[in-house]
């Protein structure tokens, strides 16, 4: 059974018979000290990105230095997006995926190398798609680092439209 239905399945079993998830996530925010909150947004950053990010963004507005929190969801944003690029690189280490990647979707994997690395980490990190997913592939598909790095920041700018519109309330 693949991983990701594994953990569909835990999640969907924990939330019909513990405890639904907003409930869990609304308790975790408020019973959680900040860095506790901050290692949890990371690991869902870095993780598949489940969890929206608007709801670390609003927990963000609610604390005493709002900015500071925002920015540091921002940085850990994009270093979980940054953890999630090395795993989908070490994860052409397995046999299956290298066969997979590299034999079976050649064609495909020669143009998404050339014209889709770039717009795929774009789109990741502006809208609101998980950005771990797009990073994952873009390690998979081998794209530059160093273009990684750079089209990446553009999560922050993300973060300062959506903080600045939810603590300043400007929308």
């Amino acid at each position: 059974m693949p991983p990701v239905l594994v953990v569909v399945g835990i999640l969907a079993a924990i939330h019909f018979w513990v405890m639904d998830i907003p409930s869990m996530l609304e308790l975790a925010v408020e019973k959680l000290p900040d860095y506790g909150v901050l290692a949890f947004f990371y690991l869902s950053e870095t993780i598949l990105g489940l969890i929206p990010p608007e709801l670390f963004i609003a927990w963000a507005g609610k604390t005493a230095t709002p900015i500071l929190n925002l920015s540091l969801i921002a940085l850990f944003s994009y270093l979980g997006g940054m953890t999630a690029y090395f795993l989908g690189r070490r994860a052409l280490k397995i046999p299956s995926i290298h066969y997979y990647l590299e034999v079976r979707m050649a064609k495909q994997l020669v143009m998404a190398r050339k014209w889709g690395g770039g717009i795929l980490i774009a789109v990741g990190a502006l809208l609101p798609l998980p950005f771990s997913i797009s990073s994952l592939v873009a390690g998979m598909l081998k794209y530059d680092f160093k273009w990684w790095l750079i089209i990446g920041l553009l999560r922050f700018v993300r973060f300062a439209i959506y903080g600045g519109a939810a603590i300043f309330q400007v929308v």
